[in-house]
């Protein structure tokens, strides 16, 4: 009989992650912001690429294929745009950067838009829309896969990723408007924390290389992801990829690295963020009250015989976020196991 899960308050992960990162030498400020942002990712539920990522990470930053010390710079810039080289350090730190760079240009010019390069996978992309609308402003992000897992719809060559794409709108009253998305029916990364659990997937989430259901996780090398909606969810893949690869200078297609299962190579990771100022489009206070309105009405829809209520995209993260921050997080067993592991590797004290 396995375990059960333990909780850990938030503050004690991420201590645990900040310290993990200090063993790499990596700049105790970077450290900090990443072990922040990880640990965000876990309180709002994305919890397939918050601290469950932690072993990719190190793995790379120990192989080489991340730089602990990295510089972010920027290559190109105008009033509204602008390109930042992340200097192939943790995704978050470049993220980060691009995401407060976007609102600071989308408060002069109406509109920032930051491509990234050289990055690495960064968790989840909500992270990086959710400042915008503490700003009153519209977030727009999105990356290419750490991987492709994708073949273009009708083929059998791995050359799309995951490529997820997040679009948070602010409200009045209420939580923002937050959808966070893979152009695939189901991330990479849910597939590896049912591996990691024992669990089986359903079918529909991959398929073999002779177009049969895949549903053990742990066979996942053995096939590839399934699209949302076919051929569109294909073309949206391609088209992230063109925006957040090809224009960044990035790597897209074949070009891309499998951060898993390479360690040493540098990805060069494309993403964008994107700030849009409500105020440049009217008054913020009338666009609060029609989103509100908005909201109120989706939720006032009858739902189908057998369905819960409608609730609006991202709804009830916000406070379940905020009551994890009091009870504490629960991480599965395995997960402890893993992260004792890389205690242990690091020769630093486990989280627990």
């Amino acid at each position: 009989m396995s375990a059960p899960p333990a909780t850990i308050s938030a503050a004690a992960l991420q201590d645990f992650v900040f310290r993990s990162f200090l063993a790499f030498d990596m700049p105790r400020e970077d450290a900090q912001a990443a072990a922040a942002l990880m640990v965000e990712a876990d309180l709002r539920g994305y919890d397939t690429h918050g601290v469950f990522r932690l072993r990719q990470y190190v793995n790379r930053l120990r192989g080489g294929g991340i730089n602990p010390a990295a510089r972010i710079e920027r290559v190109r810039e105008t009033a509204a745009t602008a390109l930042i080289d992340g200097g192939n350090g943790l995704g978050h730190l470049a993220m980060k950067a691009a995401t407060e760079l976007a609102i600071e240009k989308a408060a002069q010019a109406g509109i920032g838009w930051v491509g990234v390069r050289n990055s690495n996978h960064a968790g989840p992309a909500a992270l990086y829309v959710l400042p915008q609308t503490r700003q009153g402003m519209i977030g727009l992000c999105a990356a290419v896969g750490s991987a492709n897992h994708v073949a273009p719809f009708g083929g059998t060559d791995l050359l799309l990723g995951t490529n997820p794409l997040a679009i948070a709108v602010p409200a009045g009253r209420q939580p923002p408007f937050l959808l966070d998305m893979a152009t695939t029916t189901a991330a990479m990364g849910k597939i590896k924390t049912l591996a990691q659990r024992g669990e089986q997937m359903p079918e529909g989430w991959m398929v073999g290389r002779d177009g049969r259901p895949l549903t053990d996780p742990n066979r996942r090398d053995e096939g590839f992801l399934l699209p949302i909606g076919g051929p569109k969810g294909y073309g949206l893949a391609m088209a992230i990829g063109l925006l957040a690869g090809a224009l960044n200078g990035a790597a897209f297609g074949s070009n891309v690295v499998d951060f898993t299962a390479d360690t040493t190579t540098t990805t060069n990771t494309g993403q964008f963020v994107a700030a849009l100022s409500v105020s440049a489009f009217g008054a913020p206070e009338t666009f609060a009250e029609t989103v509100d309105a908005v909201f109120d009405e989706m939720r006032g829809s009858e739902p189908l015989p057998g369905y819960p209520p409608v609730r609006i995209p991202g709804e009830g993260r916000d406070a379940a976020a905020e009551q994890r921050r009091m009870s504490g997080l629960v991480l599965h067993t395995n997960l402890i196991k893993e992260l004792q592991a890389i205690a242990g590797e690091l020769s630093i004290p486990g989280p627990l």
